[in-house]
């Protein structure tokens, strides 16, 4: 008989999580924007795509550009589920002329969510609860990257830990996050006009 394999290790993934890992979604959950609407596979109740082209061979344009609306067009850039880049432009400044920290905790959370993301089952969803972050620096152009890591998670909460880095280095925010993890319901459709009860208060 075989030993049995050793236990894949993210962050400090402890529990039902270690179990779960082998039913997790992939990079494959993340949408590429990028592409035009008949190559975005759409993952039914997910919120989130396919990151693969139609024929499921890998994209070969740098990955997932963006999740939704909001990441496209501030401009987030997955690497990997772990690891988002943006480059700093003109309308991320604020009126002080330095990068909004609305932009750097909107890149934090997101790749936090896409962390956390792809240790879920298809029948699990996850949401923000605190996201509680140090602005150390800022930046006024260049890149910025955020890095994130699966600190523990159980059935019910996930614990993340992010750092986000201009590219000459500098440690610009650190933050620390616990999202929900629950289960997927399905959507009761609302009852048509005309099979609601008709009216007895005459």
């Amino acid at each position: 008989m075989e030993p049995p394999a050793p236990a894949t290790r993210v962050g400090s993934v402890r529990g039902p999580a270690s179990m779960q890992m082998r039913r997790s979604r992939s990079l494959r959950a993340m949408k590429d924007l990028s592409t035009g609407p008949d190559e975005r596979g759409q993952v039914a109740g997910s919120g989130l795509g396919d990151a693969n082209g139609p024929s499921g061979k890998p994209r070969t344009a740098g990955g997932p550009r963006a999740l939704d609306g909001v990441s496209s067009w501030i401009g987030m850039r997955w690497e990997d589920p772990q690891t988002v880049r943006l480059q700093i432009r003109p309308e991320l400044i604020n009126g002080g002329g330095l990068l909004s920290g609305v932009v750097t905790y909107a890149l934090v959370d997101y790749c936090m969510g896409s962390t956390l993301w792809v240790q879920t089952t298809e029948e699990e969803r996850i949401a923000t609860i605190n996201i509680s972050i140090n602005y150390l620096q800022t930046a006024i152009e260049g890149e910025i990257v955020c890095r994130t890591v699966l600190d523990r998670r159980n059935r019910t909460i996930g614990i993340m830990k992010s750092e986000v880095r201009h590219e000459d280095g500098r440690l610009l925010v650190t933050a620390t996050g616990s999202y929900s993890i629950f289960s997927a319901r399905k959507r009761v459709p609302a009852a048509r006009p005309s099979e609601a009860e008709p009216d007895r208060s005459g």
